[in-house]
């Protein structure tokens, strides 16, 4: 009976786990994905005590969501990774100016739909095709991008890098307030 009872504690810790009730530090969603078209109210994680971004518990499927990092609440994408506006882009355009090399630094937020789901983001949110045929995520008309060198979730070595990329907050706009990187494309 002793053996089965620590098997069992020992599989519903690893549960909790795995599940991100692990502990560490403590974020709290409270929207669940939303459709493209509508807007979701505002996830509020807290903000780690590093003062960079922590990403959300769970992503809850969403292409894109909300994290709080030292330049306020910013939008994530996959595995709570940072994402950036190019103002270089022009809105509404239907493509991205960023091209060749400078896709293998600033990697497009991709969709496997043409209607991404997000969580708490309130920007309009919309898809426009790549070059190789994916469909990259838009918020208010305005392509978004990973940036090569932010490697984990927090990471915001993206911003302000050449004066042209800028963080995204979740209505969409470009976050030129944070501290700048002085390295990148």
């Amino acid at each position: 009976m002793k053996k089965h009872l620590s098997i069992g504690l020992y599989a519903f810790a690893l549960a909790a786990l795995l599940s991100g009730c692990g502990g560490g530090a403590t974020t709290t969603t409270t929207t669940a994905a939303a459709p493209a078209t509508s807007s979701a109210a505002a996830s509020t994680p807290a903000e780690s005590a590093s003062g960079t971004a922590s990403a959300p518990a769970s992503m809850s499927g969403a292409v894109l969501s909300v994290a709080q990092s030292s330049a306020g609440e910013i939008v994530v994408g996959d595995k709570g990774l940072s994402v950036y506006a190019w103002t270089k882009d022009t809105k509404d355009a239907g493509t991205s100016a960023c091209t060749a090399a400078c896709l293998t630094t600033w990697p497009p937020v991709t969709s496997t739909t043409a209607t991404p789901t997000v969580s708490g983001v309130t920007g309009k949110i919309g898809t426009i095709p790549t070059a190789d045929g994916k469909m990259q995520v838009t918020i208010n008309g305005m392509p978004v991008y990973y940036y090569s060198k932010d490697q984990a979730a927090g990471d915001i070595m993206g911003q302000g890098v050449g004066g042209l990329w800028y963080l995204v907050s979740p209505a969409g706009e470009m976050i030129k307030s944070a501290p700048s990187s002085s390295s990148g494309y």
